[in-house]
């Protein structure tokens, strides 16, 4: 076990940082603690590669994700990437991220349904939140 049970969708994230009511509706039903939860190097690419993005605002994606365990892209990501994207209509970015959560055997939080249906016909035990 790796100790980490959520990884964390970059609409997730944003979802947190903007105190949304849909991504805090989340935590109210399901309470998580940070050292639980992880996010894909993709999504730090995302949420740090946004055009016009302030320093203000960079500074606190920074802070927040460095409360996060970060999972690099290795080869059994790749890989999981590449079975995934044969299987299903999915973009890139987002078969990244379901392969991480994949080989994490960790609950994905997103709120992407296309995404979190990719993630219930690989673990349909464990459907992942939105």
């Amino acid at each position: 076990m790796n100790g980490i049970d959520y990884l964390l969708d970059t609409n997730f994230i944003l979802g947190l940082l903007k105190s949304a009511p849909e991504t805090l509706s989340v935590l109210d039903r399901q309470p998580i603690e940070v050292h639980q939860c992880a996010y894909s190097a993709i999504t730090r690419m995302e949420l740090l590669g946004f055009p016009g993005l302030g320093a203000a605002e960079e500074s606190l994606i920074q802070h927040r994700l460095a409360q996060l365990n970060h999972v690099p892209i290795d080869r059994a990501i790749e890989d999981e990437v590449i079975r995934l994207r044969r299987v299903h209509t999915i973009k890139l970015p987002d078969a990244i991220i379901a392969a991480t959560a994949l080989l994490l055997d960790a609950t994905l939080l997103s709120h992407d349904q296309k995404l979190l249906a990719v993630m219930a016909a690989e673990m349909p035990n464990q459907t992942g939140k939105t």
